[in-house]
């Protein structure tokens, strides 16, 4: 009888256990929908990877994190919802920016706020950004330049318009080639 009775605690243990490291991951991806936020909208021509569920940062303090993408079937512009805490008051010319966290990191949002005077509001949304950049096509055009870009293009017009090189002059004899005196 004693034994049913210690499992019967152990097994509840566990499921206090399950239950407390459920609540953690739910709180630290942003899953959880809290009612101090509000919701706003941003386009974006290059998504770069955003999932729901990325962070939004204004000045590197996370302020909220993306709730979903889709993309606008009509313009195939990235669409993002992004949750903002409440306490953040944005102005209405903010501009939103994809960036990266580090050259092998995941991306997120940066908020960089404007100047004007009225607050962007619930259900708004932030007509300017900028999408993200793909770092490894960069890196790409500058160890191998296509044929066609203007960099290999000037090379090979600078080469055609080159005077023609004037022929070499001729290597001396050697001295057992001279005609004896």
């Amino acid at each position: 009888m004693r034994a049913s009775w210690a499992e019967t605690i152990m097994g509840f243990a566990v499921l206090a256990f399950a239950a407390l490291m459920l609540t953690y991951a739910l709180g630290v991806s942003g899953l959880k929908h809290s009612s101090g936020t509000y919701e706003v909208s941003a386009r974006f021509g290059e998504a770069g990877g955003i999932q729901p569920g990325a962070k939004i940062t204004v000045s590197g303090v996370k302020v909220g994190s993306v709730s979903d993408v889709t993309i606008d079937p009509k313009t195939y512009l990235a669409v993002m919802h992004l949750s903002l805490s409440k306490d953040v008051k944005l102005p209405s010319d903010s501009t939103a920016k994809i960036t990266s966290d580090g050259l092998l990191g995941g991306a997120h949002i940066a908020l960089m706020p404007g100047g004007a005077e009225d607050d962007l509001k619930p259900g708004g949304e932030i007509n300017n950004t900028q999408g993200a950049v793909d770092l490894f096509g960069l890196i790409g055009q500058f160890i191998r330049p296509q044929s066609g870009s203007p960099a290999a293009a000037s090379s090979a017009d600078s080469a055609a318009k080159a005077p023609a090189a004037a022929p070499a002059p001729a290597a001396p004899k050697a001295a057992a080639d001279l005609p004896e005196m």
